[in-house]
């Protein structure tokens, strides 16, 4: 259920104007809201019109328009059913069974649905204090300001998004957890893979009990790609209570409409520089008039949850203006719903550098962690608009915001009957019970399941009749459940009277295999090493190790490099000259996870060039102060396979390497040397790999660019 205030909050644009603080908004307590809305079918893309101007956020499919805050819910799940048709690809449900550990270090996650399988794991940073802790996903560890967020007092949440939608990929041949569970041919852009991997992760916490980590106090941030993976993670799962997105550029915040205009990284770039958005968006790059949605309503989509949008005027490939007005369009919803204060735009920065950690950022962030995660603040949200980037919304939209009241309908439904417990499992069980009738005029919605917990009683599903099959509950376990109806009009019945139940211990292991021991490593080359261990034991019996993988000899976040049915596992597309970590933990056929291995280090062997190769640059956008070389091309020109590349180049005097991507950078005084990804190295004759890029800075005003590229 959406919670908003009834009165309307104006928003208004300026160098420095605050909103009216109102009170914040909770997260849902599920993952989409509006799963039981009857939406009418989607138009087809070859009948779509073309229309310059934004879409009408609070406009339906049928062509009528929204009149009040309750029918948001249902015009929110026609946004977010267009975005994925014709943007992002689908975003599947909860699969059927999710499982895995939380500690104070790290998260497992396994999932299986339909006969495949796949996991995947996430490292935590705790702030100070006993917990249970709020906590910030940050995507890829770039860019995000981790010391202010658990300063604040949230926990961090280490989260790889190439575990779960790996770049460098076709998008014939997708891989990752996502991947392996719905095809390497899924439809399903990246960006939407790396938001339903988060959304496992959320599961995970909220099956773990609440002991270490809130499942009801989550926030997601993340620079660049992975501010364009926060931003789609935020909007597809409204149990997300704080969305932080930093300079995420083409396929981000911007609106696609304002893109061609603005001169920022164009749609085809983006569309072809990795598998980001879904398949079904390539046939808009060149004209995103004819789209029905435009990224104005992914942020309407976050309303009236917590949303931070962090941006780089300094940098037009960015499309900050056109990020400006997507902004200022989302606004206009949180507006209508009475919740202008919840939503904070902040491109008002005086350093260019691109995912830099600004001071300027640092106490609203820290402000809205308070507001949204810790419910100890009640900062206003803020339009903070550089005037060397800042868009006119008028220019883009030939509609108004309305006001949106009540629906009149202020009783709330009659309590339904004690629900009823039947065919429990180790981890399911049907309840029905005795349905409520409506009172006030609107219609009975649906009913929300609770389980009684504590000082939060999380949901735990949905139903639009009076019964309903739970999954993924945990064996051997007692739960007391009861039941409230909510009508069209968002009001809630009183709770049901409970019913309770203890989960069958058949089937249901919840013992843990032994550690694997002796792990270690041999047959080490220059792409690949072979790893060994002695066999776990368990109760009833072992189902398979996840091989975990960290880089360096220290520091680096273990996440899973592959799995095996054996005591032994062969790890390839390593790069050469590189140190390695290694982990093994074993998994029963319940889902438990057991404690990992001991760490094995290995250092790959030098690399030999089986071929020839050339190292291009483009530069993608350049300042005062520095500048981003992406794509460094690097193409095979021999007539053999290559398993391996080095790149090397000088940077001019006075030049720092910043930051780089899809490769291992290292610098010794002006020579920088980049070695392939894992994912990145092969390369058939003929064949390039364009997801390697680097940011740099420079002296005001030196326009001088590296030079000197070679490869083997």
């Amino acid at each position: 259920m959406i919670k908003i205030l009834s009165r309307v909050v104006a928003l208004a644009v300026a160098g420095a104007v605050t909103l009216a603080p109102v009170q914040s908004a909770a997260a849902a307590g599920v993952e989409n809201e509006g799963a039981d809305c009857a939406v009418p079918t989607l138009p087809d893309a070859g009948s779509l019109p073309t229309n310059s101007r934004l879409p009408d956020p609070f406009r339906k499919l049928d062509g009528t328009r929204i009149t009040t805050r309750s029918e948001w819910r249902c015009r929110r799940e026609e946004i977010k059913r267009l975005a994925e048709k014709f943007v992002y690809g689908e975003k599947p449900a909860k699969p059927s069974s999710v499982t895995g550990t939380v500690s104070r270090t790290g998260i497992t996650v396994n999932v299986s649905h339909n006969g495949r399988s796949s996991s995947f794991s996430a490292g935590v940073s705790l702030p100070s204090g006993s917990g249970p802790f709020p906590a910030v996903f940050v995507l890829g560890g770039f860019g995000a300001d981790t010391a202010a967020i658990t300063a604040a007092g949230a926990a961090v949440i280490t989260y790889d998004p190439y575990a779960v939608g790996r770049e460098g990929t076709p998008r014939s041949n997708k891989q990752g957890a996502f991947y392996s569970v719905y095809g390497s041919s899924s439809s399903t852009g990246l960006l939407l893979a790396w938001a339903w991997g988060v959304s496992r992760v959320i599961d995970v916490i909220e099956q773990s009990g609440g002991a270490i980590l809130r499942a009801d106090a989550t926030g997601v941030t993340g620079c660049s790609r992975f501010g364009k993976g926060a931003f789609v993670v935020g909007a597809f799962d409204q149990r997300i209570a704080l969305t932080m997105p930093i300079e995420s550029g083409s396929a981000g915040v911007p609106i696609f409409r304002g893109i061609p205009g603005e001169g920022a990284q164009s749609l085809s770039s983006a569309y072809g520089e990795q598998p980001w958005l879904g398949d079904a968006f390539g046939t808009f790059t060149g004209s995103p008039g004819r789209l029905p949605v435009d990224t104005h309503e992914m942020v309407a989509m976050v309303a009236p949850r917590g949303l931070f949008i962090m941006d780089n005027p300094h940098i037009t490939n960015l499309g900050p203006r056109s990020a400006s007005v997507a902004a200022l369009g989302g606004a206009e919803v949180y507006k209508a719903l009475g919740a202008g204060e919840n939503i904070t735009y902040w491109s008002d920065v005086q350093d260019g550098s691109h995912c830099a950690n600004r001071p300027e950022w640092r106490t609203p962030l820290q402000q809205n962690i308070q507001k949204f995660l810790l419910k100890t603040g009640n900062a206003p949200g803020a339009m903070r608009i550089s005037s060397r980037a800042s868009g006119n919304l008028a220019e883009w939209r030939d509609w108004q915001t309305p006001t949106l009241g009540d629906s009149g309908d202020t009783t709330a439904p009659s309590t339904p009957g004690a629900p009823a417990a039947s065919n429990v499992t180790a981890t399911g069980a049907t309840l029905t019970w005795a349905a409520s009738t409506d009172q006030g005029g609107s219609g009975l919605a649906g009913y929300d399941v609770h389980r009684e917990q504590g000082a939060t009683d999380p949901r735990l599903g949905q139903s639009a009749t009076n019964s309903i099959t739970l999954t993924g509950l945990t064996a051997n376990t007692q739960y007391q459940v009861y039941v409230r109806a909510r009508d069209g009009a968002g009001n809630l019945s009183g709770e049901s009277p409970p019913v309770t139940f203890t989960t069958a211990t058949g089937g249901g292991d919840t013992s843990p295999p032994t550690a694997p021991a002796g792990l270690v490593a041999s047959g080490t080359t220059a792409t690949g090493t072979t790893l060994s261990w002695t066999a776990s034991t368990d109760d009833t019996g072992v189902a398979g190790y996840d091989v975990l993988r960290a880089p360096g000899a220290s520091g680096g976040t273990f996440a899973q490099a592959g799995t095996s049915a054996t005591t032994s596992y062969t790890d390839t597309g390593l790069t050469p000259s590189t140190t390695y970590r290694y982990q093994v933990r074993t998994r029963d056929a319940a889902g438990n996870a057991s404690p990992v291995s001991n760490t094995a280090a290995v250092t790959t062997q030098p690399g030999t060039s089986t071929g020839t190769c050339t190292a291009v640059p483009t530069v993608q956008t350049q300042w005062a102060t520095g500048y981003v070389i992406q794509p460094l091309t690097i193409t095979n020109t021999g007539t053999s396979t290559i398993t391996g590349w080095t790149v090397t180049f000088t940077l001019p005097a006075g030049h720092t390497l910043t930051g780089s991507w899809n490769g291992t950078a290292t610098a010794s005084g002006q020579t920088v040397t980049i070695r392939n990804a894992g994912h990145n190295g092969t390369l058939a004759p003929g064949a390039a790999t364009t997801g390697v890029g680097f940011q740099a800075t420079r002296p005001n005003g030196d326009t001088a660019l590296p030079s000197g590229y070679t490869c083997a």
